[in-house]
């Protein structure tokens, strides 16, 4: 009799944690849509879905040209970024909290190199491109994030038209 009653203590605790697995699996998975939260500044864009190519230098004095840019949601859009600058400079797409946030750690840590779509880092006279699916109206900003670059107006912004 003990041993049927732990036997069935010990199945019954074993189910209640499979159970608990399960559901922690299940909420890790995120929503139905991949299993991640879709970004508010849109994703990654597929190189045959481009329609539109937008030039931008990064220029001296801490510039980019043009600073402002205007798409619709729903569009993919290939940004050629040229560096005509005498010092190495980044174009990173995020809301204004990502890079007010990836700003302080690139003051940590100044050598850091990307590997996220949404960024490239350029030595003088380099080209480089980003291509990007915007999907939401609304704005996007654009900086570099290389320390004293974005505190000395390296920035820009993205306007989002509706569809």
């Amino acid at each position: 009799m003990k041993f049927a009653r732990s036997f069935c203590l010990t199945r019954t605790a074993l189910l209640a944690g499979g159970l608990a697995l399960a559901a922690t699996v299940a909420t890790a998975g995120g929503n139905h849509a991949g299993g991640h939260h879709e970004s508010p500044i849109g994703q990654p864009g597929v190189a045959a879905q481009v329609r539109r190519t937008v030039e931008v230098d990064m220029v001296s004095g801490m510039r980019f040209k043009p600073s402002d840019i205007r798409v619709k949601a729903g569009e993919t859009v290939r940004f050629v970024l040229r560096n005509t600058d005498s010092v190495k400079h980044e174009f990173s797409l995020g809301t204004q909290q990502e890079l007010l946030e990836h700003y302080e750690v690139m003051k940590k840590f100044p050598d850091m190199e990307h590997d996220e779509p949404n960024k490239v880092s350029l030595a003088p006279g380099q080209r480089g491109e980003v291509i990007w699916k915007f999907t939401h109206a609304g704005a996007v900003d654009f900086a570099c994030l290389h320390v004293g670059h974005f505190d000395a107006g390296m920035k820009g912004q993205v306007k989002v038209a509706a569809k």
